[in-house]
This record gives C-alpha cells, structure tokens and sequence, in this order.
C-alpha cells in the first residue's frame, strides 16, 4: 500500500499536507499521533470513504482512486463498535459475508464465523445479542467482523482506546499474534507511544496532517 502526496481539505482545515507513505505487503504499520492529526482522514482516504483533493493511493503499484470502497477490498474496523444492536453476535460477524456480491455458500460462513470466533475467544457468545455484551466483548466482535473476511487491508482506527488497560494488554499481543499468523496487512491508527512501540513492525509519525518521521 502507498500513499504518494496526499492533501485533504475540508472547509477551514486542511486535514492532510502532502502525505507519503507506504508499507509492504503482510506488515504490521502504525500511524502514530495525536487527537487531530489527520490519521482516521487518513484511513478514511484508503478505504475510499474521503476522497482526496490531491494525490493517489496505490496497491500493488496500482492506482486504486478510481475504484468504490467495496472494490477495494478492506476491512474497516472502527473506534465506535459500530455493531447492529439487534443482531446476534453470530449474525454481526457473517454480515460481510452475506453480502450479494460475494455469493458465499452458508456452511461456508459459518465455518468461517466460527474460525474468527474461537481465534478472539468469543465462540461462547455467538447466540447473544450486541447490546448484551460488556465494551471489550464488543470490541472483539468489530474487529472478528473484519477478520472473517480475509481482505487485502485491514484499516484499524484506535481499536483498543475505549478499553480498560488491562484489556488493552491483552488484545495488543492479541491482534499482533493474529496479524503474524495470518500473514496479513494492517494499518493501526494509534496516538499511544506504548501501543505503537509494542506492535508496530514500522511507525509513521503524523502531527498536524503531515508525516514527521517514519522507520521501524
């Protein structure tokens, strides 16, 4: 993934200033800053949510600018839980998976809710509804519905911050072991140092929408 110059304005505030930055295929990439850096206009720009005023984002070598954020291919997980409160928490993480486009057999979804499930340790949950679950429960059904679907880019924008510090600990080396396991690409949005330094394979460090420092 590669982000080559972008800028984002919106009315009174530019958001990003000539951002470049990339990160290589199966790398754990931390997007390090404070409140109001620019970094979830940032993931907001790679998924296709916000589109640029100038610059290009590039997978594979390919300009994807073009494309809608379903054509892109990845898994959001967002700092609000986001979930469907009426929804148990089995239906939640098979929501992607049903979508028409996929065409994906039922019993095919079903092995892959319950993969993601045992993998974040919230198998015994499934029959619940959201809304009966406690903050940390929530939080590993969000990131569970991305993980289900194997994406290309996993976009994670201060997944643990609404969690106790315990917790926190618990899911950082977590969501690192999944990461290294599965092999997969995941941009982490985070402005805890602590938290960049213990999961990042490379850190970008962002201050008022521009990159200050970047390295491993």
């Amino acid at each position: 993934v590669e982000l080559r110059n972008i800028t984002k304005h919106f009315p009174g505030v530019t958001a990003l200033r000539d951002v470049s930055f990339g990160f290589e295929h199966g790398q754990f990439f931390v997007l390090l800053g404070p409140t109001g850096a620019g970094k979830t206009t940032t993931l907001r720009v790679i998924a296709g949510l916000e589109r640029q005023d100038e610059g290009s984002v590039l997978f594979d070598g390919q300009p994807i600018d073009s494309l809608t954020p379903a054509d892109r291919d990845v898994a959001f997980v967002f700092q609000q839980y986001s979930l469907y409160p009426t929804m148990s928490v089995f239906d939640n993480l098979a929501f992607p998976l049903r979508s028409p486009l996929r065409r994906i057999p039922e019993q095919d979804i079903r092995r892959l809710v319950q993969e993601a499930a045992e993998k974040l340790r919230i198998a015994h949950l499934l029959k619940r509804r959201t809304a009966q679950l406690s903050g940390g429960e929530m939080q590993r059904v969000a990131i569970g519905r991305a993980l289900v679907r194997n994406p290309r880019v996993f976009l994670m924008d201060e997944p643990l911050s609404n969690l106790d510090a315990k917790l926190r600990e618990a899911l950082r080396v977590e969501l690192k072991h999944l990461q290294k396991t599965q092999g997969s690409t995941t941009l982490f949005v985070t402005h805890d140092q602590v938290e960049a330094l213990t999961m990042a394979d490379r850190i970008a460090v962002l201050n008022e929408g521009r990159i200050i420092q970047q390295g491993t």
